[in-house]
């Protein structure tokens, strides 16, 4: 299955690189200028080993507001590609303000976001090789999440370590290996953010996957894309949401929304970014709002 130029690119940009070829073709890309940084004083950085594939990473934590006045313990929202999370000067072609969104929340998660691994993103969020374009690590990347950085998390920070107050998301290839993660450890992961997910990539192989997995009916997906995607967006992504239905997971927690005007961009899933976490995380129903219960 080919995808457009333009999704493509979307997808290899990581890297701040001034060009980007594939197979015989390439082309020019424009190196950002310098931007100025726009990360709240309540998120702090961390650098991270990742054992399992012999690198390191750049985490970024973000702590509610209330989180020193307090003895809470919260809730934990895992995110990918942490580089557009929080900062515009870090950001690929935009930041998601989690942190400016959260600082208006009265009940805020804490927000672990990862860098993406630059060069090594493609390979890290897929545990599926796709022979144009690599892949093939999502396996040991998604062991790092579980095994190596949430125990330090809930080691070092006041989380609800239960899977009901454990989310995890992403977007594009962040969204696929999200889903992945969810379903390969559903007794870690109880909320799923999904916005315009990379299916494509491997898409016979997470097919496989999914009609496989047993995840616990209670788990939250929240899904969503934008009309004006590539073309197999809105379908594949359709996909997804019967084969977790058909897998048992209730259809109350099935949230799958296509926007009109939605790109696969970063001013959409910022845009979108309130929603999903009110959906996920707030005052939806007797069982959330007793996850965020003090």
């Amino acid at each position: 299955m080919r995808e457009s130029k333009s999704a493509v690119v979307r997808m290899l940009g990581w890297g701040r690189l001034s060009s980007i070829c594939l197979t015989s073709i390439c082309w020019s890309v424009s190196v950002q200028a310098q931007k100025l940084h726009t990360v709240s004083p309540t998120v702090t950085t961390l650098e991270v080993t990742v054992p399992q594939l012999h690198r390191t990473r750049r985490v970024w934590v973000y702590l509610p507001s209330d989180y020193t006045t307090s003895h809470r313990r919260y809730p934990v929202l895992y995110l990918q590609d942490g580089q557009n999370v929080f900062d515009e000067a870090t950001s690929f072609s935009g930041e998601w303000g989690v942190d400016e969104t959260l600082n208006q929340e009265k009940r805020a998660a804490i927000v672990v976001a990862v860098d993406n691994g630059g060069d090594k993103r493609l390979d890290e969020y897929s545990p599926w090789r796709n022979p144009q374009y690599g892949g093939g690590e999502g396996r040991e990347y998604a062991a790092f999440l579980v095994e190596t950085l949430k125990p330090y998390i809930d080691q070092h920070y006041r989380t609800r370590p239960g899977r009901r107050h454990t989310g995890i998301g992403g977007s594009s290839m962040g969204a696929l290996i999200s889903v992945y993660t969810a379903l390969h450890y559903p007794k870690i992961y109880g909320r799923v953010g999904v916005f315009s997910p990379a299916l494509w990539f491997a898409k016979d192989s997470l097919d496989r996957f999914v009609r496989q997995a047993r995840p616990k009916h209670t788990t939250r997906f929240y899904l969503v894309a934008g009309a004006q995607e590539s073309e197999t967006m809105v379908p594949y992504m359709a996909e997804l949401r019967d084969q977790l239905h058909q897998t048992g997971v209730l259809s109350r927690h099935l949230h799958y929304t296509i926007q009109a005007d939605g790109k696969h961009s970063e001013w959409f899933w910022r845009r979108e970014f309130p929603a999903a976490y009110t959906w996920l995380f707030g005052g939806i129903s007797a069982e959330t709002k007793k996850i965020l219960a003090p």
